[in-house]
């Protein structure tokens, strides 16, 4: 019986899953009230999975990616590499602007006290510097993202000096590992928000559903303005060519696969395959198109910063311009560091939220409100990154060709299959 159920839930897509469970939240809060405190039990140990696993997911992530970094490189992908950070941190500009401009406060249970806003900059950079020296294994037990992804860094840079194949393999198996893990946890997901949903609409009424589109408007506002003009103007000031027919097609051939599939690791071999149309080099796009789904994530960058501003605007924590800037290059770093399961950028919300002093309690709330509307959050940040993976290769090489002289407008539309 068991079995049989797990088949049927297989069969059919997390989408769907997710977009059944809320759903079925809502019908639960407007018709069967009396339901509420016994799914709301789902929504409560959903939460507290997140909570349980994220901080040990950075850790080793993070870890894993410092000791298997190649030393030197191949130049010819330095510069796909470049593109792909100024991006990075132009959409985390992208991001925190649009939550300057419009403002989204969410309904979360604020009942902790300890809460304690910064006053400025100065003391949100002593905060930060005083977790990066944390005790390691007190960031662990406590989630302190910030000592969490320093010492990450710190242990990582130190067994890449010194750790023999053997290390290397068994950290990277404990890396996946946990990425497997996360993945069961976020299979549990359209019953945690099931339970969400039906708490927060039975506590608040149905306006939740407003709170959660206008989030929703935000995010996707962001990723639209990178893709249709952020990217845009860096393809044209690297090439001076008109850039929309490059970007249009990586949007068509490249984002709308990825859009379904979710995935930037899936929608690898459709990107190798544009390359490929384009002519560009496959010495150079065959390790760029994979290292972009590792570090080129824009639209993780969009997510990590507007859902953390969110959270300070919901707890009416005051943001200075020097802080907002600084929050511009944590969520960058932090979406760099993205895990490549569905929904990976949200497990690094909590990284951008203790900046600002918030705890892991309030902001673990906040990413289960982003699986909410992962529904189609994901799907459009999935698209944007994937879909610039190609943008951004081609473009490295058609700045080549046009210094050089021998670049035509033609060359950036991909041959037919």
């Amino acid at each position: 019986m068991f079995t049989t159920i797990i088949k049927c839930l297989n069969s059919i897509s997390l989408i769907k899953q997710i977009a059944i469970g809320l759903l079925i939240g809502i019908g639960i809060a407007c018709f069967a009230p009396g339901l509420i405190p016994l799914v709301s039990i789902l929504g409560n140990l959903f939460v507290k999975a997140l909570k349980g696993v994220a901080p040990v997911l950075v850790f080793f992530l993070v870890m894993n990616a410092m000791l298997q970094k190649k030393s030197g490189g191949n130049s010819s992908i330095k510069p796909v590499i470049i593109l792909y950070l100024i991006t990075t941190l132009c959409a985390s500009l992208i991001g925190v602007t649009f939550s300057f401009l419009f403002p989204t406060t969410l309904h979360l249970q604020t009942a902790d006290t300890s809460i304690a806003p910064p006053s400025g900059i100065t003391q949100v950079i002593n905060s930060i510097l005083m977790n990066i020296v944390d005790n390691p294994v007190n960031a662990l037990v406590n989630a302190n993202y910030i000592g969490i992804l320093s010492w990450a860094i710190i242990i990582g840079l130190a067994l890449h000096a010194v750790a023999s194949d053997a290390t290397k393999s068994c950290l990277d198996d404990l890396a996946k590992g946990m990425t497997k893990v996360v993945t069961w946890v976020i299979h549990f997901a359209p019953f945690g928000i099931m339970g969400l949903v039906s708490e927060s609409i039975g506590d608040n009424g149905l306006s939740t559903l407003f709170t959660y589109i206008h989030l929703l408007a935000v995010l996707i506002g962001g990723y639209a303005t990178v893709a249709f003009i952020i990217n845009p103007l860096i393809v044209f000031i690297c090439t001076h060519r008109n850039p929309y027919p490059l970007v249009f097609t990586t949007i068509r051939e490249s984002a709308l696969y990825a859009f379904f599939t979710r995935s930037s690791a899936a929608n690898i071999p459709v990107n190798l395959s544009l390359c490929k149309r384009l002519g560009l080099n496959p010495d150079s796009y065959s390790i760029t198109i994979p290292l972009g789904c590792t570090i080129n994530m824009s639209g993780a960058a969009i997510t990590i910063s507007v859902m953390a501003l969110a959270t300070a605007h919901t707890l009416q924590i005051a943001i200075d311009i020097p802080t907002a800037l600084l929050l511009c290059i944590i969520s960058a770093i932090g979406a760099a560091g993205t895990s490549g399961v569905a929904g990976g950028s949200l497990l690094l919300i909590p990284v951008a939220c203790a900046s600002f002093g918030i705890s892991n309690d309030i902001s673990m709330q906040v990413v289960a409100v982003g699986f909410i509307i992962s529904v189609l959050e994901d799907s459009c940040e999935t698209a944007l990154n994937s879909s610039s993976d190609v943008l951004f290769t081609a473009t490295a090489e058609f700045a080549r060709r046009a210094k050089n002289g021998t670049l035509r407008q033609e060359d950036m539309i991909p041959k037919k299959q």
